[in-house]
């Protein structure tokens, strides 16, 4: 049974993975967690577990209290702030702790180059639905084999999530690398990013009740003159594809640990494979 600390509760993504990991069978949730300075409550009740808030300023004595609670060493989960990211993967990776980040933002070279001179190795994926990365996977492969086979298509890009996402979609951002290898010429910023409740009702057909929780993508892609036109859609509504699909990701951390692999960034994609 491994320990797991879940970071950036209560947000509702670090919620929904913190309900799943006390329910588990494999691993055991972490009774103290990191949360931004600005969060007001000091403890929040995960199914029969209270587990402790640690602001930036008090992180110091972390370490510590999991070693007297016997919950050391432990896994990590980020599912923070996108300012945090940076910040936090230091944190785990002075502390020789392995982690799962989920959280998109921040400085993603810096992230990776973080883990590498570290001793840690860390599961680093901007979308954790297992069936949106083998999606995307499909995507690369055409990317690779059949580069340019979409030159001189015009390429539109719309992701719809919950208000309270402040940054584009880090799964949108990934296929835009694959799209521009695939010949279509188009910028990260260009990307269309819908967070207006009334517009994700009617523009992008989001219900009612997963307006606080949802994952929509569309890519539109068709020649100038129209006689070739492609779209590629994938929904999400809630957020339990995401925590099913980090539950794999520690799973898969686990076994890393126990081989002593250290240094090693790996993404949702090493997860599928295995």
């Amino acid at each position: 049974m491994r320990h797991v600390m879940v970071n950036g509760l209560p947000g509702k993504m670090a919620t929904e993975v913190a309900r799943l990991i006390s329910r588990s069978n494999g691993f055991v949730l972490v009774d103290h967690c990191l949360t931004g300075e600005e969060i007001k409550e000091k403890s929040l009740r995960v199914d029969d577990k209270m587990v402790e808030l640690v602001r930036p300023l008090q992180r110091g004595g972390l370490v510590d209290l999991t070693k007297e609670n016997k919950q050391w060493p432990f896994l990590a989960v980020d599912f923070s702030h996108p300012n945090a990211v940076n910040d936090n993967a230091g944190f785990y990776c002075e502390n020789k702790l392995p982690f799962v980040m989920g959280t998109t933002g921040g400085n993603r070279d810096l992230l990776v180059e973080t883990v590498r001179r570290s001793e840690i190795c860390a599961v680093i994926a901007p979308n954790m639905a297992s069936q949106i990365v083998a999606l995307q996977a499909m995507i690369e492969y055409g990317a690779k084999n059949f580069p340019g086979s979409f030159e001189g298509f015009k390429l539109r890009i719309v992701e719809s999530h919950q208000k309270g996402k402040v940054d584009t979609s880090g799964t949108a951002k990934a296929m835009v690398k694959q799209f521009n290898s695939l010949g279509m010429q188009f910028d990260v910023k260009d990307i269309e990013m819908v967070r207006e409740p009334h517009a994700q009702l009617l523009r992008m057909g989001v219900s009612e009740k997963h307006l606080d929780g949802h994952g929509y993508h569309t890519y539109d892609f068709v020649l100038p003159d129209g006689s070739i036109a492609f779209s590629i859609t994938h929904n999400v509504n809630g957020r339990l594809p995401y925590a099913v699909g980090t539950l794999k990701a520690l799973s898969f951390l686990s076994q890393k640990v126990n081989e002593g692999v250290k240094g090693k960034v790996f993404t949702m994609i090493d997860v599928l494979k295995g």
